[in-house]
């Protein structure tokens, strides 16, 4: 892939500023945001890879809006954690949306934007078909971005996302004083109900043990500026006033929409009831606890 090939970012916040860094010294990069004065149309009908670097909700308004101007070979990436109102990951809502799903691929892993911008690693799961990943990785080779390669488009999108539901239960252990032995027992648990719920929405459930599923969990679970791991010590503490993220959206728009049934999940469920309406989470978990514990 030439420096001179032209990659299109849309969205400027903290993840668009990582891929312009990652990008910019090797390639042509030219950047779009809503309040800028970038020509959205002329870029599109130009750009070889086009980079969804923004929130999930814009998602489907954006590829309306540059699916007629979009080129048969154009690879459109997305890095979008979250569910829109109605349930459908960012690489659905494209599929949905854009003229050539076949083009259209996602990364997801663990990947600060922060510590990308500041030049330390970030890893991601490459997903898409086996043209789109072989430029996916051309793009990014030489960068401090290491991607691995899945046939699986789903797994990633729903793994970057069931994360942020099963981050919240490693920080209500660690807002109930529960213990080191029990951050152990959650990483089991998670990886086994991701691993069930990716089957149920059709992906791969091997994904849940890779970067976009075991990698960005224990990344979001640990990682000392987590957001979703310090709304599970919220909720465990009773400090309710302000739980926003893409984890408490998520919770809310899958009970409006579901996609699986959560009472197949007893962590799951854990989580989703206690950021609802509190209750005794530490009896909650240790009824977890016991039922983990019989034969």
């Amino acid at each position: 892939m030439s420096r001179h090939t032209p990659v299109l970012i849309l969205g400027y916040g903290e993840m668009g500023h990582a891929m312009e860094h990652l990008l910019a010294p090797r390639r042509a990069v030219a950047i779009w945001q809503r309040r800028g004065n970038t020509d959205l149309d002329v870029e599109v009908a130009r750009a070889a890879v086009i980079l969804f670097c923004l929130p999930t909700k814009p998602h489907e308004e954006l590829a309306r809006q540059i699916g007629p101007r979009l080129s048969a070979d154009c690879v459109v990436l997305t890095i979008a954690k979250g569910l829109d109102d109605r349930g459908r990951t960012p690489p659905e809502i494209l599929r949905a949306n854009l003229p050539w799903p076949e083009q259209i691929g996602v990364i997801y892993g663990p990947m600060i934007a922060e510590e990308m911008s500041a030049g330390r690693p970030g890893f991601g799961q490459l997903g898409g078909s086996p043209s789109v990943r072989k430029i996916a990785r051309e793009l990014y080779e030489g960068s401090a971005l290491h991607l691995e390669d899945t046939d699986d488009w789903r797994g990633p999108a729903w793994g970057a996302v069931l994360k942020n539901i099963y981050a919240q239960a490693f920080g209500m252990a660690d807002g109930l004083g529960l213990g080191d032995n029990v951050r152990g027992y959650l990483a089991v648990a998670a990886m086994n109900e991701m691993r069930a719920l990716l089957a149920e929405l059709g992906a791969d459930p091997d994904t849940a043990s890779r970067l976009a599923g075991l990698g960005d969990l224990i990344t979001t679970a640990t990682s000392a500026g987590s957001h979703h791991h310090q709304l599970g010590i919220d909720i465990a503490r009773g400090q309710r006033d302000a739980l926003t993220g893409e984890g408490i959206h998520t919770l809310a728009v899958l009970r409006a929409h579901p996609r699986f049934n959560p009472e197949q999940y007893p962590l799951y469920r854990l989580v989703d009831e206690s950021a609802r309406d509190g209750g005794d989470i530490r009896e909650r978990f240790l009824a977890l606890f016991r039922v983990a514990g019989q034969p």
